[in-house]
């Protein structure tokens, strides 16, 4: 009996050493999404429908940067996949598709996916956050998402709605004192976002016209434009989507009315309002924000990186706004996966952008924000004028940024200093 209680034993014991030999042989790279070859992300984006036009090409501009890495040795030799979902910008959909992303997919990290709604309806229904799943770099200003207690997995990478308005109003202040000032914005967080810059900057308009989105057409800026007459606006404010941009400015030049215009940065896409047929012309002489460098500036070495690389991806292309971003934020994500360690997971890539991300080497000209405390991304804009082929350019052909915060903080002329780009535009 005796004996036999301790064959069992032998057996027992054997097992038990084959299950702990078992156990510690499984690598330690072994998280989700991370296998001893790849890393996977994931993306959601408006690749068909009306909210396309232009933002359909940032999935093709990061994975030309992610290729462009792969073949030059990936993180740490495993290649980064990205996963590319169409949401159609409907935020059902985008709740739907990144459930996919999560569960199907099994992505390590969710990236760049676009607009406030989608990224609102994802946080409140997949809830990301409870998951431990990163969300990096959306492709959104609206300045909650960066309460880090509410969206802690969640990082921004824009400059918030209320900083570009904000800037907006020091410029206003620095340059058309006394105007009589238009705004047009759009009657939501986008909108609300830019109420709040303009009253911390104390602007005071003569007339402010709100739309809801959905509503901007040829019909309603008729309309809008009748309101900025009646109000005798010297600057007419556009803060709302591309869309309204291109039907008020075509509109206006039928009607030849021409105030100075002030565009923001998401109504001032030039790639998405020629795609909607308005003419580049109407965007003559209009004033216009953006953290990154003009497209056009070949003689900028971030510019001229990403626009090689883009053009050997894909012949015949244009590098326009939305590809430098696109391939900007990729170029970012693989310094936090580099320095997320050899065998990175979901929290060391949230710790590595908490400890490192404000020296990460990006195109902006402005800096970012990124704390252990600050999910805050890109910090500023500098401003320019749009030429007669509708590309955004420095005034005077210097770039003069300014930076500020969401909050009550003063808007500063930037004295920032781009870090230069890295040996052959890879991590280190």
């Amino acid at each position: 009996m005796k004996a036999m209680n301790r064959r069992k034993l032998i057996k027992v014991s054997a097992v038990l050493a084959a299950v702990s030999l078992a156990v510690t042989a499984v690598p330690a790279q072994a998280a989700v999404g991370v296998s001893s070859r790849e890393i996977k992300l994931g993306m959601t984006l408006p690749m068909t429908g009306t909210a396309s036009l232009g933002y359909n090409k940032i999935p093709g501009a990061a994975k030309a940067y992610f290729d462009y890495l792969n073949k030059n040795g990936g993180i740490n030799g495993r290649k980064v996949k990205l996963i590319v979902k169409d949401d159609r910008y409907v935020p059902t959909e985008a709740v739907a598709k990144t459930n996919e992303l999560i569960l199907k997919d099994k992505v390590m990290a969710l990236l760049a996916p676009l607009g406030t709604a989608n990224v609102k309806a994802v946080a409140a229904s997949v809830n990301p956050a409870r998951r431990g799943v990163p969300v990096l770099f959306i492709n959104t200003g609206f300045s909650g998402f960066a309460e880090k207690k509410k969206y802690p997995t969640t990082y921004t990478v824009l400059p918030s709605y209320v900083m570009e308005a904000k800037i907006m109003g020091e410029y206003i202040k620095d340059n058309f004192a006394g105007k009589k000032i238009g705004l047009l914005y759009q009657d939501d967080d986008f909108g609300t976002d830019a109420l709040a810059g303009f009253k911390t900057a104390g602007v005071n308009f003569a007339v402010k016209v709100a739309y809801a989105s959905g509503s901007q057409g040829a019909a309603a800026a008729a309309g809008w434009i009748t309101k900025f007459k009646a109000a005798e606006a010297d600057v007419v404010i556009l803060f709302g989507v591309s869309s309204a941009t291109s039907a008020m400015l075509g509109v206006a030049a039928q009607l030849k009315y021409a105030p100075q215009w002030m565009l923001g940065s998401v109504g001032g896409d030039a790639t998405t309002i020629k795609l909607t047929g308005v003419p580049a012309g109407v965007l003559y002489n209009a004033i216009g924000f953006s953290p990154v460098p003009a497209t056009t500036d070949m003689k900028d070495e971030y510019v001229k990186f990403f626009s090689d690389i883009y053009a050997k991806a894909v012949p015949g292309s244009t590098f326009d706004l939305n590809v430098l971003l696109g391939m900007n934020t990729a170029f970012m994500t693989a310094q936090a996966l580099q320095a997320a360690g050899r065998n990175p997971t979901r929290k060391s890539l949230m710790a590595a952008i908490d400890s490192k991300g404000a020296s990460f080497a990006n195109s902006a000209l402005v800096p970012a924000g990124y704390s252990k405390t600050s999910h805050v991304g890109l910090t500023g804009y500098w401003v320019g004028k749009y030429s007669p082929t509708g590309d955004l350019s420095p005034i005077g052909g210097t770039y003069v940024t300014y930076t500020t915060d969401s909050g009550s903080g003063a808007v500063v002329k930037s004295t920032y200093v781009r870090p230069a780009m890295p040996a052959k535009g890879l991590p280190n």
